[in-house]
């Protein structure tokens, strides 16, 4: 085995710090390129004609929160974001105007988070918005011309989670949740909705069926649907016949995402990501483009931006162990240009290969997870180290979401670190058909919480893990399974790292934000429901908060004072509790922060933080504090003297 000290730590800002260039995109008539970059250490939105790099301007001037999402108007006049303010999620839409210069907010109202419910091929300077000013439970949707910003009032919602329209912008659907969890979709007739749905689900394919748009005609609606099978399938309908046709199907994985035709919406292309997303072309044109960039690209490769023409592609790359890097394909030439490099300061970095690999629970389930391991640690390149080697299980958030293949900056820092990650997609994770997800309906706390020990217990037994120096780490979800971890099977880990996770399961569903609530009883309906004496049992039992007398291993926890969804008071809690029982614990308060961090100033805190506790939990390597802190907001308030150089760095 290689001595871990032959290779150079990675400094954290380069894995957590801005990009250099991100989310390239190219206008709709081709004459311009877009892009995220730094201005004055914020992100911001970067503009310049093609073939002319030097002429590059910012048109945006955050000074504070980065803009991190823009798009192209699709008449190409204006460039559009959304932000919101200190993490709070009440997301504003913004535009700013490419011959002037000038931006304005679209949505200039106080408490309001916009949602975009339609867009249009055709009709290229207006589309549809939710905006919930009225209600805060309700988004009535509105017709926003993007250039006048005029906006008028199409269907104030008392009653609907959510439209679809179709390419005129008239609203063809609505949808609700249904008394048994799932959802009903209701057809428009003449500006009214229908009493009667026309389709509806239970709750067993709530999450793995939904509609898909329509044809630019109006005469096909597509749908990702689970119904009478496992695995969500992509059918075609018939808008008049209802009529259905099989368009894909994996046996594996649910079909997720579709290139579709820019001029008539018909799908090219299709999507399944199980261990690794794999593109399947219908449209025999753009399958020998795919084709021919699998020639030219190693690692992952995807479309991020194209022409009205659909002549030129922005497409990105992820080798893997070299920066992700961003290029312009020009379909008719045949050529690939460099456009950027995503992180360039990490070109020959010590970067680490990510390992697919199945892990069988104890009940025969079986969990697609991926492991990355200590640099050094594998000269063979075997995927398992020479020797058993300190492990962070790194779980993923949501919990209806998933892990995925690719360049991941954590994984790479705590591999650079000397520690092996592992990220289980436990059940209750989307992507892997219905019966997977559905394994995890009011189990949290129990057979969701036995799959990350499993997965524990595999690496100890294939010789991956020391058994004693396993940490556990993650975000909301994953922070609520960090203390599950150090609650209910206090003795697998050594220690965990809690990022904005719940404590209490009652408190975290009385307090979700508003607009979830045409929702809320999927939560009932999967965690329990607190309004009965079974449901609420349920949650109190799978809360850590209850338990956290049993904690005994070190725990570092990060909050983000306006976290929407998971409250501050959710590590409030925790915390207190374990003051209370004179247990010690390190909190990270960000008051600048929502349901994670925004900031790279606060991200690069909080891993110098957690790398600096990890290393004397379990024993891997850190890049010192030093003056880590000082650029970032946080707080530290409890246990600065638990983390090695913390106390130091907040006396500087």
């Amino acid at each position: 085995m290689t001595a871990i000290e032959n290779f150079p730590l990675i400094p954290r800002d380069h894995l957590f710090g801005n990009p250099t260039r991100a989310q390239g995109k190219i206008s709709p008539d081709g004459t311009w390129l877009s892009w995220l970059a730094p201005l004055d250490g914020v992100l911001n939105i970067w503009i310049a004609p093609v073939g002319d790099a030097d002429a590059a301007k910012a048109i945006t001037n955050s000074t504070d929160r980065p803009i991190r999402d823009h798009f192209w108007a699709p008449d190409g006049n204006s460039v559009g974001y959304i932000q919101d303010k200190g993490g709070d999620e009440n997301f504003l839409l913004y535009r700013i105007d490419i011959a002037t210069g000038d931006e304005i907010c679209l949505t200039p109202f106080d408490n309001t988070r916009v949602m975009i419910v339609g867009a249009s091929d055709t009709i290229l300077d207006e589309v549809l918005v939710g905006l919930n000013n009225r209600d805060p439970q309700f988004h009535d949707v509105h017709r926003l011309n993007l250039n006048s910003g005029k906006m008028e009032l199409i269907y104030e919602n008392n009653a609907y989670a959510g439209f679809l329209a179709d390419d005129s912008l008239t609203l063809r659907m609505a949808m609700a949740q249904n008394e048994a969890g799932g959802t009903d979709y209701f057809r428009f007739a003449e500006g009214a909705v229908e009493a009667t749905p026309f389709e509806s689900t239970d709750m067993e394919d709530a999450l793995t069926t939904s509609p898909s748009g329509y044809t630019v005609d109006g005469s096909i609606l597509y749908w990702l649907d689970s119904r009478g099978r496992d695995t969500a399938a992509l059918f075609a309908q018939d808008t008049q016949s209802g009529q259905r046709t099989l368009i894909a199907e994996n046996d594996k994985a649910d079909i997720g995402g579709t290139i579709r035709d820019q001029k008539t919406g018909e799908v090219q292309a299709y999507s399944a990501n199980y261990l690794k997303t794999q593109w399947t072309a219908i449209d025999p044109d753009l399958k020998a483009s795919l084709d021919w960039l699998g020639t030219q690209l190693d690692g992952e490769y995807g479309l991020m931006s194209r022409t009205d023409d659909d002549q030129t592609w922005i497409v990105w790359n992820d080798p893997l162990t070299a920066p992700i890097a961003t290029y312009i394909y020009d379909r008719s030439a045949g050529t690939l240009s460099p456009f950027y490099v995503t992180r360039p300061e990490l070109d020959g970095a010590p970067l680490q290969s990510m390992h697919p690999v199945e892990i069988t629970s104890r009940d025969g389930l079986t969990l697609p997870s991926y492991l990355t391991l200590p640099v050094g640690s594998d000269a063979e390149a075997s995927g398992k180290p020479a020797a058993p080697v300190p492990m962070v299980l790194l779980v993923h958030g949501g919990p209806w979401a998933r892990d995925g293949y690719g360049f991941n900056s954590t994984h790479q820092m705590l591999a650079n670190r000397g520690y092996a990650v592992l990220s289980v997609n436990f059940r209750g994770s989307t992507g892997f058909g219905k019966g997977f997800l559905n394994a995890a309906n009011k189990q949290w706390g129990l057979t969701m919480h036995d799959d990350l020990i499993d997965a524990v217990q595999w690496a100890v037994n294939e010789g991956i893990a020391i058994a004693d120096k396993v940490a556990i780490m993650g975000g909301s979800y994953g922070g609520y399974a960090t203390l599950a971890g150090l609650t209910f099977t206090p003795e697998t880990f050594a220690c965990g790292v809690d990022i904005v996770g719940p404590s209490n399961l009652e408190t975290l569903l009385s307090t979700i934000p508003p607009y979830w609530a045409p929702l809320v009883k999927t939560f009932h309906e999967r965690m329990g429901n607190p309004e009965t004496s079974e449901g609420l049992a349920l949650l109190k039992a799978a809360s850590p908060l209850h338990k956290a007398d049993q904690i005994t291993k070190p725990l570092l926890i990060a909050q983000g004072a306006n976290d929407p969804r998971v409250k501050q008071s959710e590590s409030d809690q925790i915390v207190g509790a374990m003051k209370q029982a004179g247990i010690p614990v390190t909190y990270v308060l960000y008051p600048d922060e929502g349901h994670g961090f925004a900031k790279p100033a606060n991200s690069i805190a909080f891993f110098g933080v957690a790398e600096n506790f990890l290393a004397e939990c379990i024993g891997g390597r850190a890049e010192p504090l030093g003056d880590v802190l000082e650029p970032s907001t946080a707080e530290i308030i409890e246990g600065a003297d638990h983390v090695k150089g913390l106390k130091a760095a907040l006396e500087r």
